[in-house]
């Protein structure tokens, strides 16, 4: 460490304790992404419904897939919920008329009055175009038009669906447009991963396509496995028999099941026997086979994989060369089957010279980039070897561009397997919404061209995971768009008049992550924003406001949930009334145990549920024992 790199070390030190402290202002406005949303000018409007009648009906064509007949049927059921009107839906066989909203492929393009580039826009795209007196929502037939609807009635008519139970559907007696609208759009991302307890409808709505089966809502991306896969490629019980395919540790000198000797020629056609079955039983729409190792470090260290990994200059090659050896062995008997791997952990690293074939793509896992700052801006990593005062006090180079860039060089195209809770602490407010749209946006010019989701799972909802999900569905779909729009939209809906409080604490907590630390998936709760005795006070004001809000039932049980998630940080770090000095602290911490109960929660981290209240000391403990 040089001399200047040092006291620039000193610097930074000194100014995380000023900030930490609240003696040194930090920037306390949160730049959520996106470009600002800007009120589009109408100067001629098209009537399509006006008070009880309407002169329109909508058309699809008469062999019309199945998503198509859903987008058809969808724009019927909200238009009528917005207006009290139904309009009929026909299909192209009927004669043309000028009062017509056409729906997906039909006949109607061959007059030559529009066109729909369909080739351009894939199997996702959409365009929105008004033609003299006609309306035309269509696209790419597999899920185009339908997200098509979908995006008609969000944005030229006012409909949101924030989350399964949260919904706004306008109510008028006239439905009219942008009498010159002609609005394209394209996916930024091909695989659009919603992890969560929403219904696959709702994940539809949000444009999300990945584990969606149902042919009407267009299908989606659904693999034959998942994960952990490895397991069920070269399964543990031939360890007896075969010992050799799996994984030899020098710190033992033996065979380990923890993971599979990729270079093991009998491993590898095992795996090509078992994943030949797994195809062959597979679901119609099931056409992805993921290669996932078990989740540890434990990789083989055999003489063969340790040349191997020399020569490409990383633990990834058996990976690769495995998962294209795969693709050798089963393309050509099952053509439409594509395969992925994870590029995790030990395998994070790309390879040098070594291509995977054109089906094989990896899906590379940051899990431990910081989330609270862009992915190429930040090279704050996880990990107790970065544990170190130069470290944490420097400015080291973002890895995981050269990650990501170095995979752009090994694939045709990437996938991200993108992180977004708190894993040992469910609770624990993860200060990443500022970072989906800038990360999203590196990735779309990287050669990504997926995004999956690990959001925990619903256990984490006081940490505002329903918002979370939401604001990536958008920034999935478009990483310029407004996000902090969105975010104000969703508020308003899920909290009501809470809504401004919970926005302010929001901003503030995350604005002092950003300016104090970093924020890590694997991240104990003192590694957090620490926050002053008066930091604590003010939002705690802020939330008793929220909750003295006019609030229906349902907005109240939201906000006392939210609220969840700052009493246990209070609670794992002794402030406020969780004071070590508090003689009451025992029956507090009782108390946030049966609220986190009632609302729904049974667990504060991803390995294990809440104890039984019995088995805990409330006042020796804080919560994040209770594990």
């Amino acid at each position: 460490m040089t001399i200047v790199k040092f006291i620039c070390s000193v610097l930074a030190m000194l100014q995380f304790a000023g900030m930490t402290l609240n003696i040194i202002p930090f920037p306390k406005d949160v730049d959520y992404g996106g470009t600002a949303y800007v009120e589009p000018q109408v100067s001629e409007w098209l009537t399509l419904i006006e008070n009880g009648t309407s002169r329109y009906s909508i058309v699809r064509g008469a062999g019309a897939g199945p998503s198509e007949v859903t987008a058809a049927n969808e724009l019927q059921k909200y238009l009528e919920q917005i207006s009290g009107v139904r309009l009929v839906v026909r299909t192209d066989a009927a004669f043309p008329s000028p009062g017509e909203i056409i729906v997906g492929k039909t006949n109607r393009e061959e007059t030559g009055t529009y066109t729909i580039d369909r080739k351009a826009l894939g199997d996702e795209g959409f365009r929105l175009l008004v033609s003299g007196q006609r309306l035309i929502i269509a696209g790419g037939e597999l899920r185009g038009t339908l997200y098509g609807v979908y995006t008609f009635l969000e944005e030229q008519l006012g409909c949101r669906w924030f989350t399964d139970d949260v919904t706004t559907i306008p109510r008028t007696s006239v439905v009219k447009i942008n009498a010159h609208l002609d609005d394209t759009q394209i996916p930024a991302f091909e695989a659009r991963h919603l992890n969560g307890d929403a219904s696959e409808a709702w994940q539809v709505k949000q444009k999300g396509n990945v584990h969606v089966n149902t042919p009407a809502w267009g299908g989606g991306y659904n693999n034959v496995t998942w994960d952990v896969s490895l397991d069920k490629l070269v399964p543990d019980s031939l360890f007896d028999e075969h010992p050799e395919y799996f994984a030899y540790r020098e710190d033992t000198g033996e065979r380990t099941t923890a993971h599979v000797c990729l270079s093991n020629p009998g491993a590898l056609q095992t795996a090509v026997a078992n994943a030949r079955k797994l195809i062959q039983n597979a679901a119609p729409g099931q056409n992805i086979l993921h290669v996932g190792q078990k989740d540890n470090q434990d990789y083989c260290q055999c003489p063969a994989c340790k040349a191997l990994y020399e020569q490409y200059g990383a633990v990834s090659a058996t990976m690769v060369l495995f998962t294209n050896a795969l693709s050798d062995a089963l393309s050509q008997e099952f053509p439409a089957v594509t395969y992925t791997f994870y590029a995790y952990l030990e395998c994070e690293a790309p390879p040098v010279n070594l291509k995977c074939n054109a089906n094989v793509t990896p899906v590379l896992c940051p899990i431990h980039a910081c989330y609270a700052h862009p992915v190429n801006q930040c090279g704050h990593l996880d990990g107790e070897q970065y544990e170190t005062f130069s470290y944490r006090f420097g400015n080291p180079e973002p890895a995981y561009v050269d990650i990501v860039e170095g995979w752009g060089k090994s694939a045709e195209k990437i996938y991200i397997y993108n992180y977004t809770v708190n894993f040992l602490n469910y609770l624990q407010f993860a200060a990443n919404l500022q970072t989906f749209a800038p990360n999203f946006k590196y990735y779309s010019e990287n050669k990504v061209a997926g995004i999956y989701y690990n959001c925990g799972g619903g256990h984490n909802i006081a940490a505002f995971n329903q918002l979370r999900n939401y604001v990536k569905a958008k920034t999935m779909w478009d990483p310029d768009c407004d996000v902090e729009r969105h975010i104000n939209e969703f508020l308003a809906a899920y909290y009501g008049e809470a809504a401004p409080y919970i926005k302010d604490y929001l901003d503030y907590i995350t604005a002092k992550v950003m300016a104090t630390t970093h924020s890590f998936v694997m991240e104990w709760h003192y590694q957090t924003a620490l926050l002053t005795n008066a930091e604590v006070a003010k939002l705690d004001r802020l939330w008793d406001k929220a909750e003295a809000a006019s609030l229906t039932p349902e907005q109240r049980f939201r906000v006392e949930t939210a609220r969840l998630s700052f009493r246990y940080n209070k609670a794992n770090t002794f402030r406020g009334e969780f004071s070590i000095l508090n003689p009451y602290r025992g029956k507090l911490n009782e108390q946030l145990y049966d609220d986190l109960k009632a609302h729904g929660i049974s667990m504060i981290c991803a390995f294990s549920p809440m104890p039984p209240k019995e088995e805990i000391n409330f006042f020796l403990t804080a919560p994040v024992d209770w594990r």
